[in-house]
């Protein structure tokens, strides 16, 4: 039995007596302490209040010298008060009733750790309490005064002076109990209030014959018995109410529980006639948790030597930390559930914030469930899912997105646990993908490489396996018993494989593997410019060329040609065996590694002088060479324009057979059949080609029509690959046409010589025309950029360290979502004439120059809202310049106001081609005036009568041309499409607006998705079903779903679009086994087959960026494998969605492909200049650094488009607000605000709707400044009123910093031991507090969590959108740039390009997860006008 639970009062001098009228400093003081924990306990109970030693010295400090100090309340002016500082915080942010309200902590400056109060003291209208925090915290009714009292620490009231003296902040107290390891500055720790009245020792009361149990039928009494106990206080021995699950019992620290014990069948929980007083009942020796294995109620027990118990409802002192007991066990369920069920969609931080949210606690009145429980209970949760049980050659479930958010978040490490206190949750069924319907095709494609290439490139691309040493799984025998295990050779197996034993999978590895094997969402964008250069594709082929030649070489016939050096031949023997030209061989190399290559002999020569034989040849690509790299057919090749000049033919080994394949006249009915083609391995000899591969871009076409030879006379050396690289280079090197004798009057130099045109890139240059110019052509001043952010960095304000710990973290970082390292939009000339230097017949490309007038946009100009212009607008001027041709990026459709067609329609016309760029005013530089467009300038743009489409030529004599180049109107029929895995439609939405696709088919498997599309396509049949019953039924010929609505028939479907998830298989980056038969079972091979049965025209696969690098590249060279299989042409790229104009970073993959027959679309170029850091396109697979075919990588057309431009007009709403239709009350400010609005007036704002904050999270956000960069690192560390009454803590600072050192008033800044280099404390952990205590806690590992509660800036732009925008989610960016809440439903679809008048469906976390889901419908439009160009070239 503890000694200070004795019925005696135990005083400081260690002597005690049982009456005694404590009116002492102590009484006071602990009156004062237990004040709010002091409850109403029945007559019959003893009250041991003051059993317990009270006053204790905090620090070791604070011992001496403790007579006669002052204790200061109330600072005056003229120093700044702590209150003061405060009511500047944030003040243009918190309301002014919540200013009124809020409650500011002031800290004490105090050797001892009581504060003595004479409860007679008033103070003027200020009332005093002790805050949780051990400060004080005043609560001023009125205006803040001089107190005119001050107390001393012996009790007395003395009279204060006119001036107070100042309040110096005391640095927090560290002494702990050495028993619970309670802070004892914490007011949060309770104190026993004694024992229950007529209480008897453990072992007496259970054998009081109402709790006695008999079993069998001598009656012997149960070994332990088990009982029931309420009104239970469980406690240390210095009197410390201590919580069972705060890892005592587990360290052997010695708790005991007193309460009332009730017989095991009672079923109630009061105090009655027939429950036991106990005491003393311990030490406990282990607890733990049951009953959600066989339904919802939960029980929770603990043993001693004795006994055990059943806890059924703790006393009203110790009910506080059976709640928190309570919140663990309740949110553990809900999250192991939830990822036990759900594990197969890979679900996020944000997804487990959703489901949490949606839950209550049952045994605390269904207390709704928060972000903050999570934290508070990261530790015990995280434990519980490592427990839990994977199938072998599943990965973790601790390395799912959301559980490694969390363990990032607070800093979870997985040491050694001593315990198992481990929950027995209710069973679960697991859900998984639906097993995927195949094609023959695909299946036969898939199992091939499975059977046959798997094992054989398997090691390379797994990642080794490590162990952190330190986790109990590290520690832990093999079990012998796993697959693994067999597979050993110590218990007898093959020792072939590396995989460690399924008890030992280290927690602390799987989640580092499982973070290294994602990418951020943005990179640096010079380094990515530097890889960009080490790692271009070597094109040099490695032919052997030297050596001993042994062979026997005769040439037979005559001679083909015969020059001054070199005789050409049609035959030749080579070791008996006739080669003729056109016929394949393969080729020595020069390496070792590297196979012999396959080539195709174009032409043979003997050299006159060194008598040595030689050929040209063809080298075709080996598809290992190609990006399919091992996953390629063995025997497939491909043509690529690869020639090699001047081989020797001893490098010839032997003659190759290599077959031409044609595909059958009816590809298209071919979907969903049998495949009987049979693979095998590579002999060296035998092979087939039907494909060109572009190496750079990783483009597989239809092969090229062979040219014919230009000349007769070199037709002996003609190569038909050489023939079209020259072409093909020709058209990048610019060319001057048409000398004009007579030169205009803008030519006057002697040097300079005029000429008609100018040919580049299949466009012609000439007089009359616009141009886009390089950024800084015409050197001009952007007034609308913010010279305070030039450099990209943050300027820092000076502020109180003391209010604002964290600030200092704010010193090194960027900030993230500006504009700032963003490029100017293309410059804009007319061209005036077309001149050259010199005046020779070939005019070298750098002699080349254009006369231009110079064009000014809106930000060039002095226009007070340069912002509020269109993005394609320009000012005409008459400022000529002559400007290098090499300055010219493209060409520019330019077009007085006056002449577009379809003037009621002005923003469609000019949306459909994004180099259209008009003009309605013109500007004065030297003046800055603006004025009305001369006359001469108002035909540029005209039509000419009969000349409608295409380019035409002015025929006025006026200075400038009547009529330029006109953007060809692409007309083709829109495709029929099936979009799949459609969401609410954004691909879709955007492929229509192009006129590129008629959406006639949908599926979606979510109903509110589902729902969503259908409101916005009232005239397509979309399927709310699951994609593979409805290929199967399709397989089986059925003609309608399980629903009844009628199935797409083979040849309908034209264009196959959507975006199939990945989470059929895990986030690790190893591709074994079992991996890959995930993959067989995921979304995207079903999507591939949807592609197999219905043979469309074209095919669009959307999806993240990450797609590229994940499983090592595996699932996108499995994917275009199984497109070439088909037959298709294909090629993959990674686009920025902010290159076609949303204010949002969104990269991602998309992979195109054609039918045979059809062009193979291009990647659109961008329409928007964007931020380079985000710009990083580039992918890098097996070391090969491939690039999409897009040419404008630093600029576009136009400049980017910002936050304001997207959502400054829309009204300012509240935290929460619901109403789902609300007037607009402004007018459309900008380009994207009038593309996206109605144009009918009258139409109302849909879902300008958010999500509801809990009060801690709200209290937060209010208190984020509204300046750019502004987040968690901006907050006061003060106490607040929530909004639900409660009170916020202050963060205590306990411990040093090694990284960081201490604050410039010498304040420590480490929240836990690991700041100082020491192990991380579970009674270190603090809740409630403004600043959250796990972001300074582990701020040093993860970039100072920078984002995280952040602002988004009006000239800046979104994070990408997410599916649920969290202040600590994945992109912590979601605050409105002013308004304090998170971004609305609307906001969110705007910065996705969606127009307003577009649907969603649901609630408002469905609504936000259609939005992030969703791909930019901006994107699709871009997508959809290069199809539109692809099928037009297609049909001529």
């Amino acid at each position: 039995m503890p000694a200070s639970l004795e019925n005696d009062c135990l005083f400081n001098n260690g002597s005690s007596c049982e009456k005694k009228d404590h009116t002492d400093v102590d009484s006071s003081t602990t009156q004062l302490r237990q004040s709010r924990r002091l409850s109403n306990r029945k007559s019959n109970q003893m009250k041991i209040t003051s059993m317990f030693p009270t006053k204790r010295s905090r620090s070791t400090e604070n011992v001496e010298d403790n007579n006669n100090k002052k204790i200061k309340l109330c600072p005056v002016s003229p120093t700044p008060t702590i209150e003061e500082k405060s009511s500047n915080i944030c003040n243009e942010n918190i309301p002014l009733d919540e200013k009124k309200n809020e409650e500011l902590v002031v800290s004490e400056v105090s050797n001892n750790n009581d504060v003595n109060l004479d409860t007679k003291t008033k103070l003027n209208n200020n009332t005093l309490d002790v805050d949780k925090n051990n400060g004080i915290t005043e609560m001023c009714t009125n205006d803040l005064k001089p107190s005119q009292n001050e107390f001393k620490e012996n009790g007395n009231v003395e009279k204060h002076d006119s001036h107070t003296e100042e309040i110096v902040n005391n640095l927090p107290d560290m002494e702990k109990c050495t028993i619970c390891s309670q802070y004892l500055n914490n007011s949060d720790i309770i104190y026993y209030q004694g024992h229950p009245q007529n209480a008897v020792e453990e072992f007496i009361a259970l054998t009081n014959e109402k709790l006695i149990l008999a079993s069998g039928d001598d009656g012997d009494i149960m070994e332990r018995p088990q009982t029931n106990i309420t009104g239970f206080s469980i406690f240390d021995e210095h009197g410390h109410l201590c919580p069972i699950d705060g890892g005592l019992v587990e360290n052997d620290v010695r708790i005991f529980m007193s309460g009332y014990l009730k017989s095991i069948c009672s079923d109630s929980s009061d105090i009655d006639e027939e429950s036991i007083p106990v005491k003393d009942v311990g030490p406990v020796i282990e607890w733990y948790i049951h009953g959600f294995d066989g339904g919802e109620k939960n029980c929770i027990a603990l043993s001693t030597e004795f006994g055990e118990y059943n806890l059924l409802k703790p006393s009203p002192e110790y009910t506080p930390l059976m709640n928190n007991l309570y919140e663990r066990i309740w949110v553990g369920k809900v999250v192991i559930e939830y990822i036990e069920e759900y594990h197969y969609l890979q679900p996020s931080y944000e997804d487990l914030l959703a489901i949490l949210r949606g839950h209550t606690i049952p045994d605390l009145d269904n207390r709704e469930m928060t972000e903050e429980m999570l934290h508070k209970h990261a530790q015990f949760i995280c434990d519980q899912v490592v427990s839990l049980e994977t199938d072998e050659d599943d990965e973790p479930l601790i390395t799912l997105p959301c559980m490694r958010k969390l363990v990032k978040l607070m800093g979870i490490k997985f040491g050694k646990r001593k315990f198992h206190t481990k929950i027995s949750y209710k069973k679960v069924d697991k859900k998984a993908w639906t097993k995927a319907t195949t094609t023959p095709l695909v299946q036969k494609t898939f199992e091939y490489f499975f059977t046959d290439q798997l094992d054989k490139t398997n090691y390379e691309h797994t990642l080794r396996r490590k162990r952190c040493g330190v986790c109990e799984a590290c520690q832990l025998p093999d079990c012998g018993e796993c697959n693994a295990c067999r597979a050993m050779l110590k218990f007898g197996g093959h020792g072939r494989t590396k995989k460690a034993c399924i008890r030992r999978l280290c927690p602390n590895m799987a989640v580092q593997q499982a973070d290294d094997s994602e990418y951020e969402e943005e990179e640096d964008y010079e380094q990515t410019a530097q890889k960009r250069m080490l790692d271009k594709i070597n094109d040099a082929l490695p032919v052997k060329v030297l050596g001993v030649n042994c062979k026997n070489i005769r040439w037979i016939g005559e001679p083909v040609k015969d020059d001054a050096t070199k005789v050409y031949y049609e035959r030749v023997e080579i070791d008996g065996e006739e080669l003729t030209v056109g016929e394949f061989v393969m080729v020595e190399t020069s390496r070792s590694n590297i196979p012999a290559l396959v080539a195709r002999v174009t032409y043979m020569w003997k050299d006159k002088n060194n008598n040595n034989d030689f050929y040209h040849c063809e080298v075709f690509i080996r598809a290992s060479e190609t990006v399919l790299g091992e996953v390629g057919n063995a025997r497939e090749v491909f043509l690529g324009d690869r020639c090699y000049h001047g081989a020797p033919l001893s490098s010839i080994l032997r003659k190759a057979s290599v077959e031409k394949r044609d595909l059958p006249k009816d590809w298209f009915k071919l979907g969903g059949k049998e495949v009987d083609e049979e693979l095998f391995e590579d002999d060296g000899k035998t092979y087939f080609y039907q494909k060109y591969y572009e190496r750079f871009t990783a483009r597989f076409e239809d092969l090229p029509i062979d040219p014919e030879c230009p000349n007769v006379l070199r037709k002996h050396r003609f190569c038909p690959s050489c023939e079209r690289k020259t072409r093909r280079d020709a058209k990048d090197i610019p060319k001057v046409y048409g000398k004009v004798t007579e030169k205009s009057d803008i030519v006057t130099e002697q040097n300079r010589t005029e000429w008609s045109n100018v040919k580049w890139r299949d466009n012609d240059y000439k007089k009359g025309c616009g141009v886009f110019l390089k950024p800084g052509t015409f050197k001009f001043k952007n007034n609308s950029v913010s010279q305070s952010m030039s450099n990209g960095k943050m300027k820092l304000e000076k502020v109180d360290e003391d209010i604002y710990p964290e600030y200092y973290r704010k010193s090194d970082n960027n900030l993230r979502g500006s504009n700032v390292d963003t490029s100017e939009p293309f410059c804009v000339g007319h061209v005036a004439a077309v001149v050259a230097a010199g005046d020779g017949p070939l005019v070298a490309p750098q002699d080349i120059y254009l006369r231009v007038h110079v064009l000014y946009r809106p930000e060039n100009t002095t226009s007070k809202f340069p912002h509020h212009e269109d993005l394609n607008v320009v000012y005409w001027s008459d400022e000529i310049k002559e400007i290098p041709f090499s300055a010219v990026v493209g060409i520019c459709h330019l077009v007085y106001v006056d002449n577009i067609p379809q003037e009621d329609k002005i923003h469609e016309w000019l949306e459909m081609d994004p180099s259209r760029v008009y003009f309605r005013q013109s500007f004065d530089r030297r003046s800055g005036r603006f004025d009305d467009v001369p006359q001469h300038a108002r035909s540029v743009g005209r039509r000419d009568r009969g000349k409608d489409k295409g380019k035409g030529k002015g025929k006025s004599s006026k200075t400038v041309e009547p009529s330029v180049a006109e953007s060809v109107e692409v007309k083709v029929r829109p495709l029929r499409t099936l979009d799949v895995f459609a969401g609410c439609g954004g691909l879709s939405d955007g492929l229509h607006r192009s006129g590129a696709a008629k959406c006639e088919w949908a599926v979606e498997n979510l109903e509110a998705a589902a729902h969503a599309y259908s409101l916005n396509n009232k005239n397509c049949t979309v399927f709310n079903e699951d994609c593979n019953e409805l290929l199967k039924a399709a397989l089986n010929g059925a003609p309608n779903s399980a629903r009844g609505l009628r199935l797409p028939r083979q040849g309908e479907v034209e264009l196959l679009c959507g975006g199939p998830p990945c989470q059929g298989f895990s986030g690790m980056n190893r591709f074994n086994s079992r991996e890959y038969s995930n993959f067989k079972n995921s979304l995207v091979v079903s999507y591939l087959s949807f592609c197999d049965y219905y043979r469309p025209k074209y095919f669009i696969l959307e999806n993240v960026r990450n797609f590229v690098a994940f499983k090592k590249g595996m699932v996108l060279k499995l994917t275009l494998r199984a497109l070439l299989a088909m037959g298709y042409q294909c090629t993959f790229g990674v686009l920025q969605a902010g290159n076609y104009g949303v204010p949002q970073t969104r990269r991602r993959l998309i992979i195109l492909a054609a039918a045979p027959g059809y062009r193979l679309p291009r990647y659109p170029e961008p329409t928007h200049v964007f931020s380079r850091r985000a710009c990083s396109l580039t992918t890098t697979i097996d070391g090969k650094r491939f690039s999409s075919d897009v040419q404008w990588e630093e600029s576009a057309p136009r400049r980017t488009c910002t936050i304001r431009d997207a959502m400054s007009d829309l009204p300012p709403i509240a935290n929460g607000a619901n109403r789902l239709e609300i007037e607009y009350g402004s007018m459309p400010e900008t380009h994207f605000q009038r593309t996206v609005r109605s144009s009918d007036d009258s139409v109302k704002l849909r879902d300008h709707i958010c999500k509801n904050m809990a009060p801690l999270i709200q209290a937060r956000i209010v208190r984020i400044p509204t300046t750019p960069g502004s987040d968690w690192r901006d907050l006061p560390n003060i106490s607040v009123t929530l909004s639900d009454g409660t009170k916020s803590k202050v963060l205590q600072y306990r411990y040093d910093d090694k990284k960081n050192g201490r604050s410039g008033g010498g304040a420590m800044r480490g929240v836990c031991a690991c700041a100082a280099g020491g192990a991380c404390s579970p009674a270190d952990k603090q809740e409630n507090t403004l600043i959250p205590w796990c972001l300074p806690h582990t701020a040093n590992r993860h970039n100072n969590w920078a984002g995280l509660y952040g602002r988004v800036s009006w000239d800046g732009y979104f994070s990408t959108t997410v599916t649920d925008p969290e202040p600590m989610g994945k992109q912590g960016r979601v605050l409105h740039p002013q308004q304090h809440r998170v971004v609305s439903v609307r906001e969110c679809a705007r910065s996705q390009g969606f127009r307003d008048t577009y649907l969603f469906a649901g609630s408002v976390q469905d609504k936000h997860r259609q939005i992030g889901n969703a791909v930019p419908p901006p994107l699709g439009l871009a997508l959809g006008r290069e199809i539109k160009k692809a099928l037009s070239l297609s049909a001529t």
